[in-house]
């Protein structure tokens, strides 16, 4: 199966910061149902949802959570994305 991909908007929390946009993975949840949601460039920065609403709205204010600590660590963020084929 293959899992959806969706991308959401970042709107800046504080002046200065630029619009950036994340991709999103979500992964249903066979036993309880809902979705795990991880967000592709931020090592663990993971939510959850019983719908796909529900998903991005979490996905927004983890990210957006998930950015400020990194601010006030003054980690910066630099991921590097690749494709690999399979099969």
């Amino acid at each position: 199966m293959v899992q959806n991909i969706h991308r959401i908007g970042y709107t800046p929390i504080k002046e200065g910061w630029l619009m950036r946009k994340f991709h999103v993975v979500l992964i249903p949840d066979s036993e309880d149902g809902g979705y795990t949601v991880e967000v592709v460039g931020l090592p663990g920065c993971v939510t959850q949802g019983d719908t796909f609403e529900e998903c991005l709205k979490n996905a927004k204010e983890a990210i957006e959570l998930h950015l400020e600590c990194l601010e006030e660590k003054d980690i910066a963020i630099n991921p590097i994305f690749a494709t690999v084929e399979v099969g």
